[in-house]
């Protein structure tokens, strides 16, 4: 009879890539087996086309002599190992069985002739095979880029090392949520890692528990790519549908087509006011994870399609858990109140050389309180302090240019000037920018921290903006106004308050986006990123906060 002692039924079938995963590092294992995290990078792209291409090419390795192939692409599962597998090659007959693994690069130059998350990966295979009556006693290693292939023995030392492995990512998953394997330190495994983006080790190692442990700031390796290569597309107006044609996603105007892009390229999708978009279209979007966002003619956020959902069950369970804690979720709303602060101070600095030293004080005063907020009404009546003294100077950010508009006050539903109508505007766009950022994360957009939870409001997603809302929303309308983009054609009256024509909207968006695509230095990390990118950082940094991961969440607080 078989050892059982190692294996724990009522888990689930380990698959023998996360064995490889799990030697290289437990944490991206952690990742991508309990979170569903994944991405792809050019190695693991070229990786994917060169196993395809091995499949459709003649068997080379039979003209080495290796005996017939018995299957490609097989998949086995070994119940009593507890490891399911999907094996590139087997060699041998019906009794004799050799795993053959494919791998992108070049054979190592060492004794073993793979590494270790290679060999612990084939020999897992082999102990499937072996549970499933086969005769095994080793397996092969095939690098692509260097058209070797390497003899794996699956000799004592080896398969006891696998099923150690094996034993540490069950206690990995029996330790169930918030115990996260921790980042490496400064390992080179960490510079061309796909999953650094989702992992950030030494982000999190520089805000671990509030300490530095060593760790300077020059040391934070530059996050790639510092912008997300696809794009959002907007589509404003009724009578304009989207369609599916090919790799294509087409716009169309009653008139005839108006532009196109392909679906590679797109990040989301964006409808303003009555826009179409066909069944086919929607399905090809759902099925590559883009989602799409419907928007009313006045830019309120009314809701997303998308496939499914995240599947970090783990995270929004953790999300739920803190929300539910009014002094845990009073310590992220003090941090995402007191950045707001800062930020609006940093912005009156920039854009009015005249502000008085006294306003300046009083805004870093109330940061301060915001910081020490005893309660969730005392913090609002800060927030509300603050903002009333930076929208008092915000007349004074319109130039020369802008000369023609004129901003009293901070008003809304309906907004009643120019003005305050982009802003309410900007916000919405925001607004969803965090929605679709928290989504991808995997938290719930409809729990905060600070904003009450309310039937179709999304909390959280109003909460993540705090910060967000001078430096992105509040400058582009600035740079919008000043550079003279908008002009007073560009609005209309509408019963008591004021909305944008069409093409103003357009400029509108256009500004926006402008704006979070820009790069900026991170605080913190000191790497350049852009305010895209800067938002599912922090997004993240909420994530590993909720785990426990980092002591206090770190709001984005601009020099």
């Amino acid at each position: 009879m078989p050892d059982k002692s190692h294996v724990n039924n009522n888990l689930d079938l380990i698959p023998a890539s996360m064995i490889n995963e799990f030697s290289y590092c437990p944490r991206r294992c952690y990742f991508q087996w309990m979170e569903g995290e994944y991405a792809d990078c050019a190695d693991i792209l070229q990786g994917k086309i060169m196993h395809r291409r091995m499949e459709s090419e003649p068997d080379k390795l039979m003209e080495e002599g290796l005996g017939p192939i018995n299957a490609r692409e097989i998949a086995f599962t070994g119940t009593e190992i507890g490891v399911a597998c999907r094996i590139d090659l087997l060699l041998g007959d019906t009794r004799n069985a050799v795993p053959v693994d494919y791998k992108n690069g070049k054979a190592p130059d060492i004794p073993e002739g793979a590494y270790e998350p290679d060999r612990v990966q084939v020999c897992a295979q082999g102990l499937v095979l072996r549970e499933n009556g086969f005769l095994c006693n080793q397996g092969k290693v095939f690098f692509l880029k260097s058209k070797k292939l390497v003899d794996v023995k699956f000799d004592e030392p080896l398969v006891q090392r696998t099923r150690e492995l094996l034993d540490q990512i069950r206690e990995m998953v029996s330790n169930g949520e918030g115990r996260i394997p921790p980042p490496l330190q400064s390992s080179p495994k960490c510079n061309r890692c796909s999953m650094a983006g989702i992992c950030l080790p030494d982000e999190v190692n520089l805000l671990r528990n509030g300490e530095r442990i060593g760790l300077q700031e020059t040391e934070v390796r530059k996050l790639f790519p510092a912008d997300d290569s696809r794009v959002p597309i907007y589509v404003v107006g009724q009578g304009n549908t989207v369609r599916k044609c090919g790799d294509r996603l087409e716009i169309w105007s009653r008139e005839g087509k108006v532009t196109d892009a392909r679906l590679l390229e797109i990040s989301q999708v964006n409808l303003y006011g009555g826009v179409e978009i066909t069944t086919p279209a929607t399905v090809e979007l759902m099925q590559r994870g883009v989602p799409v966002l419907h928007f009313t003619h006045g830019g309120w956020f009314e809701g997303i399609c998308s496939g499914h959902t995240h599947k970090n069950v783990l995270l929004r369970i953790r999300q739920f858990q803190l929300a539910g804690d009014g002094e845990r979720s009073l310590s992220i709303a003090r941090s995402l109140v007191s950045g707001k602060i800062k930020n609006c101070r940093t912005m009156i600095m920039r854009n009015d050389q005249e502000a008085p030293d006294e306003l300046l004080a009083g805004l870093s005063r109330l940061a301060e309180e915001a910081d020490k907020a005893a309660s969730p009404d005392s913090l609002l009546g800060i927030e509300g302090a603050a903002a009333e003294a930076y929208f008092s100077r915000f007349n004074v950010f319109l130039k020369s240019k802008a000369s023609e508009f004129s901003f009293t006050n901070r008003n809304k539903r309906p907004p009643r000037d120019p003005v305050n109508t982009i802003l309410s505007y900007l916000y919405g766009i925001l607004a969803k920018e965090l929605f679709v950022t928290l989504l991808a994360v995997g938290l719930d957009p409809y729990l905060g921290f600070y904003h009450q939870p309310r039937y179709g409001r999304p909390a959280l997603a109003l909460d993540m903006m705090e910060e967000f809302r001078p430096l992105i929303a509040d400058s582009a309308a600035i740079t919008l106004f000043n550079k003279g983009e908008l002009n007073k054609n560009d609005f209309v009256k509408t019963g008591i308050g004021i909305s944008i024509k069409p093409e103003a909207k357009r400029k509108v968006v256009a500004g926006y986006e402008r704006r979070i695509q820009s790069e900026v230095s991170h605080p913190l990390f000191g790497y350049s990123i852009s305010y895209r990118r800067v938002l599912e950082v922090q997004a993240r940094l909420l994530s590993r906060h909720l785990f426990g991961e980092v002591a206090d969440y770190p709001a984005f607080v601009t020099r």
